[in-house]
């Protein structure tokens, strides 16, 4: 399997350069047949790769893949990390091996066959186009200790990203992150363990890089990715410093609370002092948006006062 995906990875590499190549000069560069190029290049496809095929020119991708670099991934960053061209979910691998771990270890995909959004949604995950990662985390404390602990991520997502000079750069309660007002990543959290005792936690995040018309036309939502940027940012140095600053601030968080991330959220937020509506079941709630709470739960200033919600089966809308 290994060997295989070697191949695919080499054809990546020379259809990297944005022209056409022949099946021909693929065969001749990797050592086989021009019928074995073209069923990694079919498997390529069935991965998510949209990939141009013209006869009498060639293989062209159709929009540029970028690729973790393994070696420089794991001597940039101090924890473990796993890596694999293909998985079913990099949240199911930590839950997996939870037991083994250590706070920091994360989990990289270039492909999920599973993967997973909030309540269940399927988080499309085509080969190479996008980042999706997980880390591992393990609370003392309990369930309780890890109440708002969505926020933190979403807030260590933008500080990367800004660094990396991604301006439009905003946040949706409790977790979404968007660009130029369409959603750019989603973070799903899952938990094993007591409410009062050792909980280990897994932190998802998906971040579309360069999304193709195939993939997004299966979206139902606006979606953003990274293509728009005037410098594409690389995959491994991006995935480097979302590690290292998820590191320091869930470090933070464990320490201090969701306290000191209050105003690093209310600078990104995308719905702060606008009129807002949250859906919860088939009620609707009307008003303010005024932030977020000590516990993470979105403030909403209605008729009634300022009142506090928070829960899985609650979404924020604008107001119509």
């Amino acid at each position: 399997m290994a060997e295989q995906w070697n191949r695919k990875r080499n054809i990546l590499a020379e259809l990297a350069t944005g022209g056409f190549v022949s099946g021909e000069v693929l065969a001749e560069k990797l050592a086989v047949s021009r019928t074995a190029v073209a069923n990694h290049i079919s498997a390529l496809e069935d991965y998510g790769v949209d990939i141009f095929c013209v006869k009498g020119k060639g293989y062209k991708l159709s929009h540029p893949i970028s690729l973790v670099d393994e070696t420089v991934l794991k001597g940039a960053i101090g924890q473990r990390c796993f890596y694999f061209d293909e998985i079913e979910s990099t949240n199911g691998f930590i839950l997996k091996h939870a037991e083994e771990l250590d706070s920091g270890d994360i989990c990289v995909a270039e492909y999920q066959s599973a993967g997973r959004g909030r309540r269940g949604r399927t988080w499309v995950s085509p080969y190479g186009c996008h980042l999706y990662f997980s880390m591992y985390w393990q609370f003392p404390q309990g369930m309780a200790q890890a109440m708002g602990l969505s926020l933190v991520v979403a807030c260590s997502i933008v500080k990367v990203l800004k660094q990396l000079n991604v301006d439009e750069i905003g946040v949706k309660w409790p977790n979404d992150i968007y660009l130029a007002g369409k959603k750019l990543a989603g973070v799903l959290i899952e938990m094993s363990g007591q409410t009062d005792n050792e909980c280990n936690l897994v932190i998802g995040v998906g971040l579309n890089m360069a999304m193709s018309e195939q993939h997004g036309k299966s979206i139902d939502q606006a979606w953003s990715d990274l293509t728009s940027l005037k410098s594409m940012p690389n995959k491994t140095e991006l995935l480097t410093l979302l590690q290292k600053q998820l590191q320091q601030d869930l470090s933070l968080f464990q320490e201090s609370g969701l306290t000191p991330f209050q105003s690093r959220w209310e600078e990104a937020d995308l719905f702060i002092d606008q009129q807002i509506k949250l859906l919860i079941g088939t009620d609707e709630v009307h008003g303010i948006c005024r932030g977020i709470d000590k516990q993470g739960a979105v403030l909403l200033e209605t008729d009634d006062g300022v009142k506090s919600f928070i829960g899985g089966e609650i979404s924020l809308r604008k107001a119509d």
